[in-house]
Order: structure tokens, then sequence, then C-alpha cells
């Protein structure tokens, strides 16, 4: 493993208590980057510090995404702890129901939209002030590959992944004249418990995908991480990385 200088970054990850972001947290406390985990789920978020262990430089917040407020009392305890935020990752989501667009409910679309989309807008809008008042600043958005090519029987996802990937490219641009770095990431499915949320049909069909024919695991998301929140990713903003393991076709 290459290992990023993450030296006297404070960086928060928000679902951070499993998947991709628990990956990214690992991956950036050993480039050396003070975390902040955020999770909603506070048993999760017990485990996963309690994973990390004593010794680590990580810290958890319970934080609702889809709450202002929320993430306002996390970033003032990030604030307290450590010091301003240098990094961002918005991480968590939802998959919402394996259902047609003519069959989703008002509820079901609510949920992922608000969570998948308006939850990465807060996160980007809470950060965006320090960074901006500092001149420097990482963050990165997930996205997803149904974000570019729109997943059947994933209307809401796939819609507030496209939303996501939109706002980065807006945000990166009203900040460009600064050393604020805002990209996103677009990958294929990994197997964590997201998975739970999805039928077997849809899990199959994301796979049919792929061409190199395996999801993609959560450590091969973070190393690609590590490089966007660190110092050396000077020039590139508003980008969308692919880690569709060929699925991409643009």
């Amino acid at each position: 493993m290459n290992r990023i200088d993450l030296e006297g970054q404070v960086a928060v990850i928000t679902g951070a208590a499993q998947g991709i972001g628990f990956a990214c947290a690992k991956r950036f406390i050993a480039s050396g980057a003070k975390v902040a985990l955020w999770d909603k789920d506070a048993v999760m978020l017990g485990q996963a510090l309690e994973t990390l262990g004593a010794g680590s430089k990580a810290f958890g917040k319970v934080v609702d995404v889809t709450d202002p407020a929320s993430i306002r009392a996390g970033l003032e305890a990030v604030n307290d702890a450590y010091s301003n935020v240098t990094i961002m990752v918005n991480n968590a989501g939802i998959a919402g129901p394996s259902l047609k667009t003519w069959e989703y409910s008002d509820a079901d679309w609510k949920a992922v939209i608000d969570l998948d989309l308006t939850g990465v807008f807060y996160g980007c809008r809470a950060v965006i002030g320090q960074m901006r008042e500092a001149g420097y600043g990482r963050i990165v958005n997930v996205a997803s590959i149904a974000g570019k090519e729109g997943n059947p029987n994933a209307c809401a996802y796939s819609a507030a992944k496209a939303g996501v990937i939109a706002l980065t490219k807006s945000l990166a641009k009203e900040v460009a004249d600064l050393d604020i770095a805002v990209n996103c990431i677009t990958p294929a499915a990994a197997r964590t418990r997201i998975f739970d949320q999805m039928s077997q049909a849809h899990i199959d069909y994301m796979l049919s995908k792929i061409p190199r024919g395996r999801f993609v695991q959560v450590d091969e998301i973070a190393n690609m991480m590590a490089w966007l929140v660190s110092a050396e990713n000077s020039f590139t903003t508003g980008a969308a990385f692919d880690l569709s393991g060929g699925r991409a076709s643009y």
C-alpha cells in the first residue's frame, strides 16, 4: 500500500460506521489524518471505533445528515476535538427499494433523495465556509455509476446520484480560484450491507454490467479516495472518477 501523506489533515466521513466509509476512515488514519466518523447508527458507530482501537486518531459522532442542525452539531464537535475540517467525504446513502418507477411511493422517493442528494448538499455547505476561509480543502462526494447510466428499478437512487455529480461540478467551479478540490467518485456496486436493501435480481443485473466480472472492493475505493483528498490532488476538480470495473462509457 502506498502511503498518501495526510499528516495534519482533519477529515469528516459520513456513513462511516461500515462499508466504504469505514474503509476510508482506516485508510485516512493510516495516512496520518485525524478522522471524525459520522453515522446515524450509534451501535455500529461504537463497534467501528472499537475496531479502530483506542490509539487511533478518530472519534465518532451520531449525525443525521438529513438534518442541518445535526450536521452543525457534528461540525462543532469536530472543531472542538481537532480543528477546522480540511477533508469532507459525503458517503452516507441508501439504495431504496428495487421497484419500477410507477411503483415507487412518495415516501420511498423522498427518503432516498433526502439522504443521497440533499444530505450531500448539507455536508458540502457545512464545511465549505471553513475551507474558503483557509483557502484549502478537499471534498469527495460518493455518487455511483447509476448516476451516469440510470439503473432500471432504481429511479430515486439513479436520480440522486446524478444530482450528486452535478452538485459536485457546480461547487467545484464556485471555489476553483482557491486550493479547494471538489470531486466525486462513480463506483459500481460494492458488496456491503446496502445489498440488504436490494433484490437479488437487481444485484445480478449490476454484476452483469461490470466487464471485470466482480464487484468493487471497499479498500479499492479507499485507495482512490486517499489520493483525491490529498494535497497532491492540486489541479483536478469537478471530476467524476470512475470505479466501475470498465462499465462506464463516459
